[in-house]
């Protein structure tokens, strides 16, 4: 074997130099009575407690994976409460609150205090404004579209597209007004997307 490098580091910095043998992990034998063949296997003890295991062979714990039914011995109704508790991750659920449960039971309507006015009177999310300062610009070219000044990107994108349909020449039989007002929302939706309005 050639020596080797010396380090770059001007220090071996190896925790424990290799000995050049391997060393094999130790093995369990198979807990099955009677079996001498090594246990490499984990098999749970039983179907209540998963988490303590039995090591045993392979040929033994593909026997026993064959015969595994996790639901043997079960009724229907533990096995429909089985599968409704799955739904949760087998995690216990409380109620959330003495009002909460009395809306679920159909006694009172639910009520809460919505502190930061997220959710409108119909329990739907508001629209939120967004508040802005419009330059002059922008501001004739909101005024071009028939927009509020503090109208969404939606709001805008929707407005030009109906504004495009209703002024194009094929709609309006070629009428020279509807082209010339055509060009003008053409021109406010440019100002509003140079601006970086619309991004």
């Amino acid at each position: 074997m050639p020596p080797a490098k010396p380090s770059r580091f001007k220090s071996d910095i190896r925790i424990k130099k290799d000995s050049g043998r391997k060393v094999e992990p130790e093995t369990q034998a198979c807990a099955v009575a009677g079996c001498v063949k090594p246990g490499n296997s984990r098999v749970p003890k039983s179907r209540e407690n998963l988490t303590e295991y039995v090591i045993v062979c392979a040929a033994h714990a593909r026997a026993f994976n064959e015969s595994w039914d996790f639901f043997k011995g079960m009724g229907d109704g533990d096995v429909q409460k089985f599968r409704e508790e799955a739904l949760f991750g087998h995690r216990p659920t409380w109620p959330m609150g003495k009002r909460a449960a009395r809306a679920r039971n159909g006694q009172g309507p639910l009520h809460f205090h919505d502190g930061h006015a997220v959710l409108g009177e119909d329990g739907e999310p508001q629209v939120r404004r967004p508040e802005r300062q419009l330059t002059r610009l922008q501001s004739i070219a909101m005024d071009t579209l028939q927009l509020a000044h503090n109208a969404t990107l939606l709001e805008i994108k929707a407005r030009y597209k109906e504004l495009v349909k209703r002024f194009h020449p094929d709609a309006n039989g070629g009428d020279r007004t509807a082209e010339e007002r055509l060009k003008q929302v053409i021109k406010a939706y440019g100002v509003l997307r140079a601006s970086g309005l619309l991004s």
